[in-house]
């Protein structure tokens, strides 16, 4: 009988209800990809470089506005690609009524 209550007290410790015992066996839900105060300071750096390069009349390049324009367009797309593609698998069209399931008023 001993035996028996030994045998289940080892299985539920080697079970899924344990409390992590280590700093490593910690359960994390949710991880980021990058951390917000990583956003911040890269953004602020970013704000600041483009600040001081447009105080030098060298980094004053002329730019052919119709380029400016492709390179914004393939930005976004490559940016938005997931975001689009879910849009298009559930039909969610934001500016327009065709694809969208109507429901009658009873």
């Amino acid at each position: 009988m001993a035996e028996e209550l030994e045998e289940a007290e080892a299985a539920d410790e080697s079970g899924p209800g344990l409390l992590p015992v280590k700093n490593d066996d910690e359960f994390r839900p949710f991880i980021r990809r990058l951390p917000e105060f990583k956003f911040w300071l890269n953004s602020t750096k970013a704000v600041l470089i483009s600040l001081v390069c447009s105080l030098f009349t060298m980094f004053d390049i002329p730019v052919y506005w119709p380029i400016l324009l492709f390179y914004w367009v393939f930005l976004f797309v490559v940016t938005m690609r997931r975001q689009i593609e879910h849009m298009i698998k559930y039909r969610y069209v934001p500016f327009a009524n065709f694809g969208k399931q109507r429901y009658d008023r009873k």
